[in-house]
């Protein structure tokens, strides 16, 4: 990977509609700082391809044949995937959205959106924040209240230098930039947040992040 290939956000598109991600590729490789540098038409297959490439965001559809979103989003996370997840679904339906949320997505994107609206989404998504389509932003506030509750985790079961990249992630910071802020390997700053997510019980960094403002860590 070149120097500036590895400052660009490398994403995965996932669909089951070939036009699709022609069209989503090109859309995104027109952009100096987004990289599409795989494929997938199943979530089996985005599995597979997610251990080949070095991605920091999945642009991942909802409704597909066999593996669906959310199972995909399941198997991500269970094994141990903390590259940034985004739905991008022609459904607006809230159960569809909360069920994504608490499944570990990091952002619900409508496919209907303008195409300069849909770079601005993944670009917050990829600095670490939610990307969520305007109409939906009510939502986000209900999977916040309704996200079931981690009893046991508690910041003593934290390591210092895990509790910092923390503090980072509910920043909005992403690897690349926890990387920078600590002066460490990126793949190090993975190693922390795969460890410090599973010592709380959590699926994603945004769940991580509104339990540190929770436990006012920061």
């Amino acid at each position: 990977m070149s120097c500036l290939e590895s400052q660009k956000t490398r994403i995965m598109l996932v669909d089951d509609h070939p036009m699709l991600r022609r069209g989503l590729s090109d859309l995104l490789s027109m952009e100096d700082d987004l990289l599409p540098v795989a494929q997938a038409s199943s979530g089996e297959e985005a599995l597979m391809l997610v251990e080949r490439h070095e991605l920091d965001l999945v642009l991942l559809d909802l409704n597909m044949p066999g593996m669906d979103g959310i199972e995909t989003i399941r198997a991500l996370r269970a094994a141990g995937v903390d590259t940034r997840i985004v739905i991008f679904s022609v459904s607006d339906d809230h159960a569809d959205v909360l069920e994504a949320l608490r499944e570990g997505a990091d952002g619900y994107l409508l496919k209907d959106m303008e195409p300069e609206e849909l770079i601005e989404q993944i670009r917050l998504a990829a600095q670490g924040k939610m990307a969520l389509s305007s109409e939906l932003t009510q939502v986000l506030a209900e999977a916040i209240r309704g996200r079931p509750k981690a009893s046991a985790a508690h910041p003593s079961m934290l390591t210092k230098r895990e509790k910092d990249v923390l503090k980072l992630i509910a920043k909005g910071q992403s690897n690349k930039m926890i990387a920078r802020s600590l002066d460490i390997a990126e793949g190090t700053v993975k190693v922390h947040v795969k460890r410090l997510l599973s010592k709380l019980g959590m699926r994603s960094r945004t769940e991580a992040a509104v339990w540190v403002v929770e436990n006012e860590l920061i």
